[in-house]
């Protein structure tokens, strides 16, 4: 019963997390509409065999230069896909053969068996993946010592790729080929006809090259797991959960529900983890109840002195996330805060120093500071503080905490103010 009851809570938490968390709904929607880039561009190059169709006394070196191929490829899903290339092949006589020099050249349409994803090499491997390809084309001979014209046929092609990924981007690829004629009417070396029948002559390929990796995606359909994809979106989500159970600022309200979440420690908060202000002037009612008591004149509030202690003393400050210029939205409250002073003490200014963390260059962590500091006196100007009792500091690196620790670098990453 317990562990019924402790799945049930799991789910109730998962369902919790996607009506608070936008970004745990663009993971899910990511899982039900896999993305992976379906276009690449082949390039390779390197050796040919043609056999069968010479003619008696030429002949080819066993490994024959040259041979160059192009081809474009499309994956309908990260199993099978097509492709349309076009190969070049030219053909020479080796040492002690009668001279002669003929090309082919053939284009063909071809389907592909991604067969590393058809048996799951993603088990035990992210680099390496083979691709079967076979299909039928046209093929066309010409000769510059033999035979007049052009001879046209058609051809049977049949390979394998295999593929060492460099990048999301690159794949170094090794190709083996067999490409079957229909009809040639001239042998290889352009200087007899053939005789061998109907399905004369055989091609064979051997090449090295690159794909490219085309789209707007991180991965291609090559190397995408829909299996690893799921269960590691999966972690990511269990991981959302977790973190977000995590109550940083010991509210008493979990980080996931929490939109206040560095309220002043020890005031009361709503089921929201905002803390009470009820008169909205921007002082929790508990602190300010404790303010009114020690400070205050026959209960009217906290003097002006004591509210600048509290600004000038740190204790309002505006977070930023790592590398941002823009606050976070919880952190927002900070920037209430000085806005509402400022509007009941229109004789007083303020000075907006902003900070950074240590990661980074030094002079860009200080124009990183600048550009927050700026970013909280434009949200202060649009809520109605004129410009020219806002000054902007930049400080820089705040250099007191452990830069190792994510969460130490998140408290310097911060705006603060002091009134005067």
């Amino acid at each position: 019963m317990k562990k019924k009851l402790a799945s049930v809570s799991l789910l109730l938490l998962a369902f919790a997390a996607n009506a608070q968390n936008m970004t745990t709904t663009t993971t899910r929607t990511t899982i039900e509409k896999p993305a992976y880039n379906k276009w690449s561009l082949e390039l390779n190059g390197g050796i040919n065999k043609p056999t069968r169709t010479m003619t008696p006394g030429y002949a080819t070196a066993t490994l024959n230069p040259f041979h160059a191929d192009l081809g474009v490829r499309y994956m309908f899903n990260p199993k099978f896909g097509l492709k349309l290339d076009v190969g070049y092949d030219q053909f020479q006589e080796r040492d002690e053969t009668a001279p002669f020099e003929s090309r082919s050249i053939r284009t063909s349409l071809q389907g592909v068996v991604n067969i590393g994803r058809a048996l799951n090499f993603e088990t035990w491997t992210n680099t390496i993946g083979i691709l079967a390809h076979g299909g039928f084309g046209v093929s066309q001979l010409t000769s510059d010592n033999g035979f007049d014209g052009k001879d046209y046929m058609g051809n049977g092609i049949l390979g394998l790729t295999g593929q060492l990924r460099l990048s999301d981007r690159v794949a170094l690829t090794g190709d083996l080929t067999g490409i079957v004629n229909g009809r040639q009417n001239h042998n290889f070396d352009g200087m007899s006809p053939t005789s061998t029948g109907s399905f004369d002559g055989v091609l064979l390929n051997a090449s090295v090259g690159l794909t490219f990796y085309l789209g707007k995606n991180t991965k291609h359909a090559d190397w995408y797991s829909e299996e690893n994809e799921r269960l590691n979106n999966l972690e990511d989500r269990v991981t959302t959960i977790e973190t977000g159970l995590i109550d940083t600022d010991k509210d008493g309200v979990a980080d996931l529900y929490d939109l206040e979440p560095n309220s002043v420690n020890g005031v009361a908060v709503n089921t929201k983890g905002q803390a009470i202000d009820t008169n909205q002037n921007g002082v929790p009612d508990e602190l300010e109840s404790y303010l009114e008591k020690t400070y205050g004149q026959n209960g009217k509030g906290a003097t002006n002195s004591t509210v600048e202690e509290l600004i000038n003393g740190g204790y309002v400050n505006v977070y930023f996330d790592f590398n941002a210029s823009k606050p976070t939205n919880a952190s927002l409250s900070g920037v209430d805060f000085i806005v509402k002073y400022l509007k009941n003490n229109p004789g007083k200014s303020a000075d907006i120093i902003g900070y950074s963390d240590e990661i980074g260059s030094s002079s860009y962590n200080t124009e990183l500071s600048r550009k927050r500091a700026e970013s909280v006196k434009s949200i202060a100007i649009d809520a109605g503080i004129d410009a020219s009792r806002l000054n902007v500091i930049a400080n820089g690196e705040d250099t007191s905490v452990n830069k190792n620790s994510n969460e130490a670098r998140q408290i310097v990453r911060r705006v603060t103010f002091k009134v005067k």
